[in-house]
């Protein structure tokens, strides 16, 4: 094998593999039509473990297809999340779109290429690979927002994404163009070599604007609501999840090389758009009934949260960024999980009064969720509370004492929704019990609850040791 070959396997072995999967997937329901429904599902999820796989058996990485793709430990282990999130997600869905009836091979193959955009941004070392990747993402995510086609509310979500998607690409696109004219390069080691002129500086800005629709940051987030509530619940599953991952540290990445040594420039655009997040998040949830509205502004203050480490550099915010993310896209999968719980014969339920007496019909399930939700809201002694303390010393240590403030006051304000949930489940008037739900589900809930609650205390410290060597910093 030659040593370009050796470089693309270690680069894009598994992007490789989900084309192929992808591919092969469409001939298959083609030529087997619905006997292919099923079992595209368990085919997609294995690939996709498989993919998670071999990132972390190539996590070193390397450069690949003319230095338009770039690995390392950092990126990688944020691919290794995502694609087993998105496998565990694929999954779920499958339970679900059964007893809808609505279960078509259509869905694996665009969660499969969702995927595959998801490995292609956090592989970006080009600002045309950015763009391939990014589209290859939204392009999946708006079909699989409208999937109930049939549903007034699933369509109108598909199509609030797909057009505010499209204006914000529109942003970027013009972005990259200015950042492209100014610096003479795609590519992002020779745009970190070029002179930061104000050309460059409004490239970069309406750069960032562009990406941070993508992981719904304030003022970029409006869709995230109305496109959590409309689109099918397993869905939302995948997208607060799986995406939120690889947007995310694809977002650091972009600015921690193409424009590492323009930070002055950028930092304080990434502490007013965390702060920003972190209080309409917070202050919106709060008014809200619908566990899935609630949940989408929670992941809004959430990515407030994710944003001090960007904010405060590569050295300080590497690591502590990949921690909290890796804690919040479990738990996230847990709530997720628990909102497919919540479907009675009539159909799904999701406002948050549903819940009332939840102790009493499933007391597995409603233990798991208040682990979960107070996991996410911070409380000790769970995972959660360990991941954003972590920030909270990166906020410090960065001098970043407004974002610290704010974040500190986004968590108390969290507690007023969260708290809400609970005692909804523990002391709530009694409903309807929900109908059974398959057993991945159950595992699920289950799982990240034990996950949250025990196993991430016990190592949080191999974890944080994990995550510093994936940022290269050990």
């Amino acid at each position: 094998m030659t040593l370009d070959m050796v470089s693309i396997v270690m680069t894009s072995i598994p992007e490789l593999l989900l084309v192929i999967l992808g591919l092969v997937s469409v001939l298959l329901g083609a030529f087997l039509g619905a006997r292919f429904n099923a079992a595209s599902f368990t085919v997609g999820a294995l690939g996709l473990f498989a993919a998670a796989a071999l990132s972390v058996m190539y996590r070193e990485g390397g450069e690949a297809f003319g230095g338009l793709m770039q690995t390392g430990p950092f990126v990688n282990y944020a691919k290794t999340i995502a694609y087993a999130a998105a496998g565990v997600a694929l999954l779920m869905a499958q339970g679900f779109l059964t007893r809808d009836r609505t279960i078509r091979f259509e869905y694996a193959v665009l969660t499969i290429f969702a995927a595959l955009g998801m490995g292609i941004i956090l592989s970006a070392a080009d600002l045309m690979t950015l763009y391939m990747g990014v589209e290859t993402l939204s392009l999946s995510s708006y079909v699989l927002a409208a999937y109930h086609r049939n549903n007034a509310r699933s369509s109108e979500a598909g199509l609030k994404y797909f057009v505010l998607g499209a204006l914000a690409s529109g942003l970027m696109l013009y972005g990259m163009s200015l950042v492209y004219g100014f610096s003479g390069s795609t590519r992002f080691d020779e745009i970190a070599s070029a002179d930061l002129g104000i050309g460059m500086q409004f490239g970069m800005v309406l750069m960032i604007s562009g990406l941070a629709f993508k992981i719904s940051a304030a003022p970029m987030h409006v869709w995230t609501p109305d496109v959590y509530e409309g689109a099918p619940s397993p869905v939302v599953a995948f997208f607060a999840t799986a995406p939120k991952m690889a947007t995310v540290v694809m977002f650091a990445n972009v600015l921690f090389t193409a424009f590492g040594p323009a930070y002055d420039d950028w930092r304080l655009i990434i502490m007013i758009i965390s702060g920003a997040s972190m209080m309409i998040g917070s202050i919106g949830a709060l008014m809200q009934t619908n566990i899935k509205r609630l949940l989408a502004y929670s992941s809004i203050a959430n990515i407030g949260y994710a944003l001090i480490p960007v904010a405060a550099g590569y050295e300080l915010g590497a690591s502590p960024l990949l921690v909290f993310m890796t804690f919040y896209v479990v738990a996230s999968l847990g709530m997720f999980a628990g909102v497919l719980a919540m479907r009675r014969k009539g159909g799904m339920v999701e406002d948050i009064h549903e819940l009332g007496g939840l102790i009493k019909t499933y007391p597995w399930l409603a233990i798991s969720l208040a682990v979960l939700v107070f996991s996410v809201g911070g409380i000790p002694p769970l995972g959660g509370f360990f991941a954003k303390f972590l920030i909270f010393e990166v906020g410090l240590e960065a001098d970043m004492l407004i974002l610290v403030l704010l974040l500190i006051l986004s968590s108390a304000l969290s507690l007023g929704y969260y708290l809400r949930l609970v005692i909804i489940m523990f002391a709530g008037e009694q409903r309807e019990k929900f109908e059974p739900v398959d057993g991945v589900i159950t595992m699920t809930v289950l799982i990240t609850a034990l996950l949250s609650a025990v196993l991430f205390v016990v190592f949080f410290g191999r974890i944080i040791d994990i995550s510093v060597i994936a940022a290269g910093l050990q």
